[in-house]
């Protein structure tokens, strides 16, 4: 299973962060991009989160629009079209034990990505958006490899 060849195809995907600000919107972004004519791609936060302008930012340098996302729970997900995902990905600590949570009651896979949180960076507007880059970029791999083939 390591390198992914027995895996089953995705079909949908849930991506969760803490608050649906940065890690879980870029990723769902970026899926979308790739893989949205092929695999469902929603994202959901464990808090409510603001939007966060870098990451639209970041985003804009690969030609794609993150400026619309706005910010969802995955209560808010759940009661909107509930959460019939087959992977749930979750990139925070406080994601994953709330996505082994929902296993309890939702047949989903879930992975954990460990995914840094660039606002803990300091210093001047570049070297912030670099830390967003960092995110993005790590992301992109990570998605591109996994959903390879959905």
């Amino acid at each position: 299973m390591a390198d992914g060849t027995d895996r089953k195809r995705v079909q949908s995907v849930l991506f969760v962060c803490a608050m649906n600000a940065i890690r879980s919107p870029m990723a769902e972004a970026l899926a979308r991009h790739y893989y949205g004519k092929s695999v469902y791609v929603q994202s959901a936060g464990v808090r409510q989160g603001e939007r966060d302008p870098f990451v639209t930012a970041a985003l804009d340098e690969l030609g794609i629009d993150g400026s619309k996302h706005k910010p969802r729970t995955l209560v808010d997900l759940e009661e909107w079209e509930g959460l019939n995902f087959d992977l749930i990905v979750s990139l925070s600590p406080e994601a994953h034990h709330a996505a082994l949570e929902l296993t309890r009651t939702v047949a989903a896979d879930v992975e954990y990505w460990p995914t840094a949180d660039p606002t803990l960076v300091q210093g001047t507007r570049e070297q912030m958006l670099d830390a967003y880059r960092d995110v993005r970029d790590g992301l992109n791999y990570r998605i591109r490899l996994r959903l390879k083939g959905s």
